[in-house]
């Protein structure tokens, strides 16, 4: 009489749990089944509590780093990688439990994961070090998408970070994508304030005394000038006769301002200062 089908056990799917017989599986039932239900039931509970926490945490960190509708941009990113990363580690916990609680040998599992890790880490290395990079760029507020900044020979408006990339936006409107974990050294120009500055040369037999109390002259008038009151910080500076090597004299004027309106005050005051030298006669070279 041939075999039923029940009585048949294919080797490829003889795990243990398959090869219990009906009274055995009742003696596993209370034990190894009631600790898979505590080990989703303690999953659910710690993904909870992660979900919970970090909603919790989010507009505390966006009171703490800033107000602006970046910093919380900014601070949910960072809240939604940590929520996965974390969600993550705990789901692979899980796996793994149930896994050991259903009879599966987990040595050649974790040695192969542990093999394939490593070829997986060779191969993405790069992605690694790009997100690694991009996380802290976020963490630490270096970069926000609005500022100018220069990184190595490109320079743009920010107008993306992501955990990955970043892009710039150049002033001829080429948009340039960098990697993140090829940021060595950020050049942030709009953070915080900035110096529109602006170097006079003229010839080198003016008269310095009298280049300097032009300058100086400009220098009240364009401080109390009320068009510009809502983006000086502080009064306008004439620095000195900077150089007298022929034929020419330099020198420097410079003002603290808003950050990111430092090349318009700039071509302002250069419009003040030339407008004034050429009613005085002084050539600018």
């Amino acid at each position: 009489m041939p075999a039923s089908p029940t009585d048949t056990v294919l080797p490829m799917f003889s795990s243990p749990i398959l090869s219990l017989k009906f009274e055995q599986f009742l003696d596993w039932l209370p034990t190894a089944g009631v600790r898979i239900v505590i080990i989703l039931a303690v999953a659910g509970i710690v993904l909870r509590l992660i979900r919970v926490l970090t909603e919790r945490l989010s507009p505390i960190l966006t009171d703490i780093a800033s107000r602006s509708a970046e910093g919380k941009k900014r601070t949910q990113t960072l809240v939604t990688v940590t929520r996965a990363f974390a969600s993550t580690v705990v789901g692979m916990v899980t796996v793994m439990l149930i896994l050991g609680e259903f009879g599966v040998y987990l040595a050649p599992l974790l040695a192969a994961a542990g093999i394939g890790g490593i070829a997986l880490g060779l191969g993405a290395q790069n992605l690694v070090r790009d997100v690694i990079s991009g996380f802290f760029l976020l963490l630490e507020d270096q970069i926000r998408v609005g500022d100018v900044v220069k990184i190595g020979d490109k320079s743009g408006n920010v107008e993306h970070i992501g955990l990955r990339i970043l892009t710039l936006r150049d002033f001829d409107g080429s948009l340039h994508i960098i990697p993140n974990g090829t940021i060595t050294m950020v050049t942030n120009q709009t953070k915080g304030f900035a110096y529109a500055m602006v170097t006079v040369n003229v010839s080198h037999h003016a008269n310095v005394e009298e280049t300097l109390a032009l300058l100086t002259q400009i220098g009240v008038e364009f401080s109390r000038n009320p068009a510009f009151a809502n983006d000086l910080l502080a009064d306008v500076e004439v620095t000195g006769l900077e150089d007298f090597a022929a034929p020419r004299l330099r020198f420097t004027v410079r003002v603290k301002v808003v950050a990111g309106r430092q090349w318009h005050i700039a071509r302002e005051l250069r419009r003040s200062i030339k407008a004034t030298f050429d009613t005085h006669g002084i050539k600018i070279l």
